[in-house]
């Protein structure tokens, strides 16, 4: 009867408890991890690991001189050894921890039991990284941190380096200008290219880099940041016009390398090696970033004359990839389909291209435009990618590596404001004073509907 009265006095509590915490795990997944599911993972992973190692074929028998010192000290059977196991570090989305692999044994070998490793620690997903010859880094990621994107704190920027996606092992996305010069991000509607765009951008705004914004759908994606653009061109013709401009910058650049330098003014830009990066501070120009939205406007054509402006465009924005790495200019080119259908030059842009981001696509041959030729097994993984999880993307580069990530809502008006307030960071180019969009000011109260920028009339 005491038996019974106890365990009906703790039934409720302990049914709050639980519920609470089946709550929690799909509410609030973080805090789950931080109070049940990291000390429930390291007790299994602790208790289990060389069991786990050994069902995994990742033991190897064991040395000599240790067999002979088993024997000799103790009657229990000689087993095999697992790799030596480092100390188990907490973080605030799993576990990391080293592990020193045993003579005869490669990384590969523990990424290909990854899977085997996840279910066996009950996290979501083991990733590895080889940190040095005969030491990898385990991973150990306890939610699905793409699912409610929070930035690591850790997540510094740098010159022409922007944090602007998560991924999916928890570890900050790195547009890096210096290391991937060019990138193509492609997306069907309301898969979250255009947010891709506003993290990046908002990034660049806070350092001393030249913004410049090609979007043939009159502006409506990069008018709202013209204060901080230092030029915008919202249609072919405008368009037209600004990127000989750019080719023009580009060539003057080429010309200081050179006088900098003592290379003869006579020698092609191609052979050129060096870049701006090595002028003096008070010499060197300041890097341009050229953001084109939805690419395919300035390869369609209706009549000759704007074929014509087509090939002179497509031609100069292969200049730019081929040879704007060296005089501090980047592209980021932006679309739902670029593949050869667009017209001649297309391919061969894209080629020049290192970066790809492809977020959700309409069908498989969109993606195989932007990742077919680096990464064919991400394919698969981009046409995978839900409706309902926009800013998912899967990034890939010529290494042939891939990865899952996704990037943070940031509201049109958070990104606006950002925009207003750096705007005494853009550089003066005095090239592109004649592209220089039109900000309207602010009114102290808004009284009808906000004002859309335009360009500056010729």
């Amino acid at each position: 009867m005491t038996d019974l009265v106890t365990l009906a006095e703790w039934g409720a509590p302990l049914t709050a408890i639980g519920g609470g915490a089946v709550y929690a795990r799909h509410a609030h997944p973080a805090a789950y991890w931080s109070t049940v599911g990291l000390p429930v993972s390291v007790a299994r992973l602790a208790a289990s690991y060389s069991s786990t190692m050994d069902a995994c074929g990742l033991t190897v028998p064991p040395s000599r001189l240790r067999a002979l010192a088993v024997k000799a000290t103790t009657r229990r059977d000689i087993r095999p050894v697992p790799p030596r196991r480092g100390i188990i570090r907490p973080t605030s989305t799993g576990l990391r921890l080293r592990l020193r692999l045993a003579p005869g044994q490669e990384p590969a070998d523990v990424a290909a039991s990854a899977e085997r490793l996840r279910h066996a620690w009950g996290v979501h997903a083991v990733y590895v990284r080889d940190v040095k010859p005969g030491v990898v880094e385990l991973r150990l990621v306890g939610f699905d941190v793409l699912r409610k994107v929070r930035m690591p704190r850790r997540a510094v920027a740098g010159p022409l380096r922007v944090p602007v996606a998560l991924r999916e092992d928890a570890t900050a996305f790195v547009r890096d200008y210096r290391a991937v010069p060019h990138e193509l991000v492609l997306g069907a509607t309301l898969s979250g290219k255009s947010m891709f765009l506003r993290n990046l951008l908002v990034g660049l705004a806070a350092q001393p880099v030249v913004l410049v914004g090609i979007d043939c759908k009159r502006g409506v994606e990069l008018a709202p940041f013209a204060a901080r653009l230092s030029a915008l061109a919202t249609d072919p013709v405008q368009a037209a016009e600004l990127l000989p401009v750019l080719v023009k910058e580009m060539e003057e650049r080429y010309d200081l390398i050179k006088a900098r330098q003592g290379i003869a003014p006579g020698t092609p830009d191609e052979l050129i090696t060096s870049d701006i990066w090595g002028l003096p501070d008070d010499r060197r120009p300041a890097p341009i970033v050229l953001f084109i939205d939805e690419v395919a406007e300035l390869f369609l054509v209706a009549t000759r004359k704007e074929e014509e402006r087509r090939d002179e465009m497509v031609t100069q924005l292969i200049r730019l990839a081929q040879l704007g790495r060296a005089a501090g200019i980047y592209l980021e080119v932006c679309g739902q389909r670029f593949g050869a259908e667009l017209g001649k030059g297309a391919t061969m842009l894209r080629a020049q291209l290192t970066g790809r981001v492809c977020h959700r696509v309409n069908d498989e041959a969109s993606a195989k435009m932007a990742l077919g030729d680096i990464a064919p097994e991400a394919v698969y993984a981009a046409c995978a990618i839900a409706p309902e999880l926009p800013g998912l993307a899967v990034v890939g580069d010529t290494s042939g590596g891939w990865s899952r990530i996704r990037t943070p809502h940031l509201t049109l008006a958070e990104a606006a404001a950002t925009c207003r307030e750096t705007a005494h960071l853009a550089p003066d180019v005095p090239a592109l004073a004649p592209f220089r969009p039109y900000v309207p000011p602010v009114p102290v109260e808004a009284s009808g509907p906000a004002a859309t920028p335009r360009p500056v009339a010729e």
